[in-house]
């Protein structure tokens, strides 16, 4: 049963309450609602809380990482539900945050936003607010089925034609929290053509290969697409590939290394 936002949102506040009066972290990110505008918040102060809400998703992974920068000293909150921890966990794995710096407080998702993401963990590894849910196989997305059950050819045809709507306004690869390198191979003319509109289609497949073992299903690329193109639903069908092959899926361990990183021999392909 899920329980009313508004009770979810005085939880939320009273932990982080408790750890700024505590002087547990030196701040809070999260989401602040003024003047009828949500965005990302650095919440310093227990008495500047009233304005906190967890609604709409929002990911913070990325923001963790700059503030973290700037800080000398200190621990930093941060409340994440389960795609933003799985965020965390893989930017860990690229020595780009330290978790043992930050303070999660774990907000699990509605069954509602757990159906309407398809996804198979809608929650983090510890609950503080709501309650656990089950999660949603990708699978069970239409879209996904249909072109699992499709040959090589049309579905090449299925995703130029997707494609054929991208203007390269890097909304995907500048939203996406696990996409982090410092310098982007997207923007190298001897892979993308400068000023071509749609790119090649060399340039999704880049960008897909480069997060094929790091994507967390968190959507927000196909949220930023001005154009609208099921990006989340072409990672998905990649990814369940690496789950079949090497039982394999991104965000749950830091210590997991990736199967695109080691050998065949340290992580053999599973029988078929």
């Amino acid at each position: 049963m899920n329980l009313p936002q508004e009770v979810l949102t005085e939880e939320t506040r009273q932990i982080v309450s408790r750890l700024l009066r505590d002087n547990q972290v030196v701040g809070v990110i999260g989401l602040r609602t003024e003047h009828n505008h949500t965005g990302p918040h650095l919440f310093t102060s227990a008495d500047d809380l009233k304005e906190l809400t967890l609604e709409p998703r929002y990911p913070l992974a990325t923001i963790c990482q700059a503030i973290l920068s700037s800080l000398s000293q200190g621990k930093l909150g941060v409340i994440v539900r389960g795609c933003d921890e799985r965020a965390l966990i893989e930017m860990a794995k690229l020595t780009n945050i330290e978790m043992e710096r930050l303070v999660l407080i774990g907000l699990s998702c509605s069954e509602e936003l757990a159906r309407q993401c398809r996804c198979r963990r809608p929650y983090p590894s510890h609950i503080d607010v709501g309650e656990i849910v089950e999660g949603v196989s990708p699978l069970e997305d239409t879209q996904v089925r249909r072109l699992l059950e499709q040959n090589v050819e049309e579905r090449l045809a299925f995703w130029q034609q997707e494609f054929a709507r991208c203007i390269k306004c890097y909304g995907c690869r500048n939203i996406c929290p696990v996409c982090i390198c410092t310098e982007c191979v997207l923007k190298e003319e001897c892979w993308v053509e400068r000023g071509q509109i749609p790119p090649e289609l060399q340039f999704h497949l880049i960008r897909a290969y480069h997060i094929a073992d790091k994507c967390v299903g968190c959507g927000a690329c196909v949220a930023a697409c001005p154009m609208e193109i099921p990006m989340t639903t072409f990672y998905t069908l990649v990814q369940e590939k690496l789950r079949e092959l090497f039982d394999y899926e991104p965000g749950l361990d830091t210590k997991q290394k990736s199967p695109i990183t080691t050998t065949l021999e340290e992580t053999p392909l599973r029988e078929l």
